[in-house]
C-alpha cells in the first residue's frame, strides 16, 4: 500500500520527515489499524517498506498550508505519482485528503471513499487528512478506515 499526502509541512521538510508535525494522526492510525505491529516516529519513515508500505506526497514542495498548492502542481503531482505506482507496484495507492485529490484529478465531486479510477493500475482510495487540523475525523476514524485499506 502506497500513502500519498498532499505535500510536506515545514517541519517535515526541516526534518526530512513525512508526517512529522507532533499533532498529526499518521503514525498512530497506522498502528491502531494494525498496519504496523508498533507505532512508529517520523523519524522511522524508513521502515515502512518492511511492513508492506510506503509514503510519498502529491507534490515535493513544503507551504504552511496546502491551499498555498496551485492547482498545476498538484496535477503534475498525479502525473507522477501514477508513474512511482507503475514502477513499485502497490495494490492499494491511498490518497491522503480529498480537497487535493479533487483538484489533482480533476473530479470536483471526488468523495473519500474508493474511487472509480485507478491510478498506475493501483485500486486508488481517497481517505481523510491525518493533520490534526482535520477535526473531522477523529483518530478511531483513520485507523478504522486504514484498517479497511489493509483487507
Amino acid at each position: 500500500m502506497l500513502f500519498c499526502g498532499i505535500n510536506p509541512s515545514m517541519l517535515s521538510a526541516a526534518r526530512g520527515h513525512h508526517f512529522a508535525r507532533p499533532g498529526n494522526r499518521f503514525w498512530p492510525a497506522l498502528h491502531l489499524a494494525g498496519l504496523t505491529p508498533r507505532r512508529l516516529s517520523p523519524d522511522e519513515d524508513g521502515e515502512l517498506p518492511a511492513f508492506g508500505l510506503g509514503v510519498t506526497n502529491l507534490v515535493d514542495r513544503p507551504t504552511r498550508t496546502a491551499a498555498e498548492l496551485a492547482a498545476e502542481e498538484l496535477r503534475d503531482g498525479a502525473e507522477a505519482v501514477a508513474g512511482l505506482v507503475m514502477r513499485y507496484r502497490p495494490r492499494v495507492l491511498a490518497v491522503l485528503g480529498v480537497t487535493a485529490w479533487r483538484v489533482a484529478s480533476r473530479r470536483p465531486g471526488a468523495a473519500i471513499g474508493r474511487q472509480p479510477e485507478r491510478v498506475g493500475g493501483a485500486e486508488t482510495w481517497v481517505v481523510p487528512n491525518p493533520s490534526g487540523l482535520n477535526a473531522h475525523h477523529q483518530l478511531s476514524d483513520l485507523a478504522r478506515i486504514y484498517a479497511r485499506l489493509r483487507r
